[in-house]
């Protein structure tokens, strides 16, 4: 059977941005993304802003609930066979895409085998497959080389990159190359006749969605909208941002800035309250595939230099109660993560000895390119604190501003800096996405296959392909701490931090399912 589309190219035929003063109907919901949505496809970046969109657009064989267990989503279940080497997962009855057609298990299939080249732990569970087969229209058969107990989460992680099921015909294209052509099965449907990057993006409500009679959890259960349209209106001054959701000109803001939040809080027509359960982990990115970061001594030496104090104060405004101190590759307070990074993190830092260790590594003056995001709440202020410290290093830096999106394309070159490449860029990444070697992509060794700076580490990676084979408690807290040590010493990413980010909205909203991302499903207007 042929499969089309309705949708037309995205940013055609775009209308203008109406005023954000037109009255408000209880039917349209109007949110402030924490950033600009410019890559549309969710499996070629770990961009937030993107992986919120794919949540609106596209739904997944499994979801986790709010304890981070794997619980059925578009599947109804699934069965493995008693050497743990066959896994078959059954379609629920009834799915279709937005253009009509029959979700079907070739679709599943061709969407995981994308999935799993290019996210960390996708690629780990394709290490281990040794076919992706579709035996009839309902069922999603993984055969595997050999048992691999985390399948059904790695198919159901929440966040960076989760495994979105797409039409054949998309999940066809080449991993590296984005797609654009926005047809899922999810709960709502993207204009692609309305979609003005940088300034709005809209969704409306997809009739023919079958949620799950159970209630909402994060990523799981029934996902019901309640709004037949739902608008992102992309505003990068926060105070704007703050200033309409005041005015109620909008009902949601994502990312409220640390210093308006006072403000916020003292409103009685608004509510402020955490984003997340597991907060946001702030991090440094090197580019190990150049100068002068291609050296883990300059790394190590960087590492001891930060003060975590310093960028977790100005992105809170100094609220004590929005940010802990967390020195580990992993984030702090769940289960099973030590903090294993402070002996070579010490807080407050000697910067006489770091400036002594920058010398000792070799650094010659080698100019340090600081991809610096301005318009993200979040991210903004940590280039400049880098960039001072950096300085203070004796380093030569070269700090360029320009916005996320920017940033999210920059970041994909491996040139050297003379010819547009890179040095540092800084990130964001949930707590949840984050929870596990295999899934955590900031510290993988994967090297030329990896993330965006190409760390490579042979024995991170050997270490992870253990943790994944056992089923023992014990032997996987083992190789949990194990990979920590080995990433402090090679230093893939410097760890700045954990925040408990703030969202704002209109107090008559309720519903919201606090998760990794927002989610625009169960909210409704009280």
């Amino acid at each position: 059977m042929k499969r089309r589309t309705l949708l037309g190219a995205a940013g055609a035929a775009a209308l203008a941005r109406p005023a954000l003063t037109q009255p408000a109907t209880a039917r349209v919901l109007r949110f402030v993304p924490e950033t600009n949505l410019i890559v549309l496809d969710p499996i070629v970046t770990t961009a937030a802003v993107t992986t919120m969109h794919g949540y609106a657009v596209f739904d997944t064989l499994y979801g986790v609930d709010e304890q981070l267990r794997p619980q059925p989503q578009m599947a109804e279940g699934a069965r493995f066979s008693d050497d743990g080497k066959t896994c078959d997962i059954l379609l629920r009855e009834g799915l279709v895409f937005h253009d009509g057609e029959r979700v079907l298990a070739r679709d599943a299939v061709a969407s995981l085998r994308r999935w799993s080249q290019r996210d960390s732990f996708g690629q780990a569970l394709a290490a281990a497959v040794d076919a992706w087969e579709a035996p009839d229209d309902r069922t999603i058969r993984v055969r595997l080389k050999r048992p691999f107990p985390h399948l059904l989460r790695a198919i159901g992680k929440p966040h960076s990159s989760p495994a979105f099921i797409m039409p054949e015909r998309m999940a066809s294209t080449d991993a590296m190359r984005p797609i654009t052509d926005m047809v899922g099965s999810g709960p709502l449907r993207f204009k692609a006749d309305e979609y003005v990057s940088g300034s709005r993006i809209v969704y409306t409500r997809f009739e023919g969605y079958r949620p799950r009679d159970e209630a909402a959890s994060w990523s799981a259960g029934g996902k019901r909208v309640h709004f037949d349209r739902v608008e992102w209106h992309v505003m990068p001054d926060h105070a704007t941002a703050a200033a309409a959701l005041r005015a109620g000109e909008v009902d949601w803001w994502e990312t409220a800035q640390g210093d308006l939040v006072p403000a916020l809080r003292r409103d009685r027509r608004l509510t402020v309250r955490p984003l997340n359960a597991f907060g946001l982990i702030l991090g440094m990115r090197f580019n190990h595939a150049t100068q002068p970061f291609s050296n883990p001594a300059l790394r190590r030496a960087i590492l001891a230099a930060v003060n975590q104090a310093d960028y977790l104060q100005a992105v809170t405004g100094g609220d004590a109660d929005s940010y802990r101190l967390c020195r580990a590759m992993f984030p702090c307070g769940l289960p099973g993560v030590n903090e294993l990074g402070v002996d070579a993190m010490k807080q407050p830092p000697d910067l006489a000895q770091a400036r002594a260790a920058v010398a000792a590594a070799g650094y010659r003056g080698e100019k340090v390119v600081l991809l610096h995001a301005s318009d993200h709440p979040v991210i903004a202020p940590l280039g400049d604190i880098t960039a001072d410290l950096l300085r203070r290093l004796g380093m030569n830096v070269d700090q360029q501003t320009m916005d996320w999106g920017t940033v999210v394309q920059r970041r994909v070159s491996q040139e050297p800096v003379e010819r547009g490449g890179w040095s540092i860029f800084h990130t964001t990444w949930p707590g949840s996405s984050v929870t596990n070697p295999a899934e955590n992509l900031y510290i993988r060794g994967q090297g030329a296959r990896g993330w965006f700076g190409w760390h490579d580490n042979p024995e991170a990676e050997r270490l992870t392909a253990e943790w994944l084979a056992t089923s023992d408690p014990g032997e996987a807290q083992r190789l949990l701490d194990a990979v920590q040590r080995s990433t402090l010493t090679s230093v893939p990413v410097v760890p700045l931090g954990q925040m408990l980010p703030n969202m704002a909205h209109r107090r008559e909203l309720g519903g919201i399912v606090t998760a990794s991302s927002p989610y625009f499903w169960s909210v409704r207007r009280q």
